[in-house]
């Protein structure tokens, strides 16, 4: 069921950090909606296993970067187009409650929209002022798309024609430290 051949690691790239059913239309263009489905489950599921098993890490100063903003009374959300089971291995692994306030996932949004997932939190907990992180241009448009301050972060799979949309970029979430952001603090 799964294609032959050299994996096709540069389209990847490529595509990484979109929801996952696109990603599958992208690498598996051929496939039936099924296959794809059945692929989903398959990466998803060894993707938890990885992540149980300790084959994986957090960026550089993550849990630093955390304790800051927490310590200075910023309220921290991840919003991502991970799945939610993904989100939740990773949250548990790293024990990221004791930072973060909620954890969304795009498959809470029937668009499959980051904009869209950003907007609901910011109804949600009633937010006027804060800035969305991310590598993605999804990110920098939904932070913008809800009057938020879009930093840029540069990531493994970000790209510079992205990141020039945003308006702050970072290499490191440690230089968070250093910025004035306007957010919410509670």
């Amino acid at each position: 069921m799964f294609p032959e051949g050299e994996t096709p690691i540069a389209k990847y790239r490529e595509i990484m950090g979109v929801p996952l059913p696109k990603v599958w239309e992208t690498l598996l263009p051929d496939h039936s909606p099924e296959a794809r489905e059945h692929t989903d489950a398959y990466f998803l599921e060894r993707l938890i296993e990885n992540i149980n098993c300790g084959n994986g890490a957090l960026y550089a100063n993550v849990l630093e970067a955390f304790s800051y903003l927490k310590a200075n009374d910023y309220s921290i959300y991840i919003e991502s187009n991970g799945l939610a089971e993904y989100l939740k291995a990773i949250v548990h692994y790293y024990d990221l409650d004791a930072w973060v306030t909620e954890t969304f996932s795009i498959q809470q949004i029937e668009s499959l929209n980051k904009s869209d997932l950003v907007r609901s939190i910011v109804e949600k907990y009633d937010i006027t002022q804060g800035a969305v992180v991310g590598d993605r241009l999804s990110d920098i448009h939904a932070a913008k798309g809800s009057g938020l301050l879009a930093i840029g972060c540069n990531f493994d799979f970000a790209r510079d024609d992205e990141l020039a949309q945003a308006d702050i970029v970072i290499d490191d979430l440690i230089e968070l430290k250093g910025l004035s952001m306007p957010a919410e603090r509670r």
